[in-house]
C-alpha cells in the first residue's frame, strides 16, 4: 500500500477499547493499562523520568513538578509490560488478491491489521516494534511507545513496498533479528513457502515468544473462480505450467489447500501458538473485534 495509511478517528477509538492479553509479560519500568491473563502481578515504585509524549498524564507526580517545574512520571516495575514486535511479509506472492470486488490486495490487508494491532497495543501502554521480510529483513522500526508514536507506525507501513522472492526461515533467522526478551510476536503473511515455516515458529517459541501466527489469503485463493486452458506462473519464481482448469483440478487444489492450512493450524495449536486465518473481503475490524477476541489474544 502506498501513500497515508493512518486509520480514521472512529476506527481508533474501537480498537482503543480492546486489549491485547499475553499468557506472560516482563517486569520492565513502564506501567501499562493491559492485563495478563496470569494474576498476581505486582507494581513497585522505581523511579522519575520527564513526561513525553504518549504517557498517561495521570502518572505524573504533581508534587515534584510543584517544586522543579517539570513534569515527571513516575515509573513502576510492572510484571505487565509487554513488547510487541509486528512482522510482515512483503515478498511477491502478497502483492496478488483483490481482483474481485469483495477483496483487497494481501499486502495492503496485511499492513492494515498490523496498523490496527499496533495501534491497539500503543494505546495501552505497551511497546511497538515492526519490521518488514522477504527473502531477508528489508527494515525495522525500532521498539517505541505511547499513542504519539502511532504516526512513527502507520508512515513505516505506508511505504512498504512488495519484493520479489520470501523466505521466512532465513528472514527472521538472521543475526540479530530474534528478540532478547521476552514479548509477543505476530506474523502477517500468507504462508505460501515450501519449507521453513515450522522451524521459525519454533524458533520464536525458544526466544520466548508468544507467537501469533495471521495467515491471509485472498478469496482468490480460498474459493478460486478459473475456467479454460491456462497458464499458471509463479510469481516469485517465475516458473509457469499450462493448466486445462476443471472442476476435478479445482477440487484437489482446494483439498491441498485445506491440508495444508489445516497442518499450520494444528501444528500452532499443539504448541500453543496463536493461529488466525485472515480473508482479505472480511472488513479489518470485523476481523479483528471477531476472529482474534474469540482466539483469546484480545479482549
Amino acid at each position: 500500500m502506498s501513500g497515508n495509511m493512518a486509520l480514521d478517528s472512529e476506527t481508533l477509538l474501537r480498537l482503543e477499547r480492546m486489549s491485547i492479553t499475553a499468557k506472560t509479560r516482563v517486569r520492565g519500568t513502564m506501567q501499562g493499562k493491559r492485563r495478563s491473563r496470569q494474576t498476581g502481578a505486582s507494581l513497585d515504585f522505581a523511579d522519575y523520568r520527564l513526561y513525553a509524549p504518549g504517557d498517561d498524564i495521570r502518572q505524573i507526580d504533581w508534587n515534584v513538578y510543584g517544586r522543579s517545574g517539570k513534569p515527571f512520571v513516575k515509573l513502576f516495575l510492572d510484571e505487565q509490560e509487554l513488547i510487541v514486535r509486528l512482522w510482515v511479509d512483503v515478498s511477491a506472492s502478497m502483492n496478488t488478491g483483490g481482483e474481485r470486488s469483495e477483496g483487497t490486495n494481501k499486502l495492503d490487508y496485511a499492513k492494515r491489521l498490523a496498523a490496527s494491532i499496533g495501534y491497539m497495543a500503543l494505546a495501552g501502554y505497551d511497546r511497538v516494534g515492526a519490521g518488514l521480510f522477504g527473502e531477508q529483513v528489508s527494515s525495522t522500526l525500532p521498539v517505541m511507545r505511547g499513542k504519539a508514536s502511532a504516526r512513527r507506525l502507520f508512515q513505516y507501513l505506508s511505504e512498504a513496498e512488495a519484493e520479489r522472492t520470501g523466505d521466512l526461515f532465513k528472514a527472521l533467522g538472521q543475526p540479530g533479528t530474534l528478540p532478547r526478551q521476552p514479548g509477543m510476536t505476530w506474523l502477517f503473511s500468507d504462508f505460501l513457502y515450501e519449507s521453513g515455516v515450522y522451524e521459525t515458529l519454533n524458533m520464536l517459541a525458544a526466544a520466548r515468544q508468544e507467537v501469533v501466527v495471521v495467515q491471509v489469503l485472498s478469496p482468490e485463493e480460498l474459493h478460486p473462480e478459473l475456467t479454460g486452458d491456462l497458464r499458471l506462473v509463479d510469481i516469485e519464481s517465475g516458473t509457469g505450467k499450462e493448466v486445462a482448469m476443471s472442476g476435478k483440478v479445482l477440487k484437489a487444489y482446494k483439498e491441498a489447500l485445506d491440508s495444508y492450512t489445516g497442518a499450520l493450524r494444528g501444528y500452532c495449536h499443539e504448541r500453543g501458538i496463536t493461529y488466525a486465518l485472515a480473508p482479505t473481503n472480511v472488513p479489518v475490524l470485523e476481523w479483528i473485534a471477531g476472529t482474534m477476541r474469540s482466539s483469546g489474544v484480545l479482549q
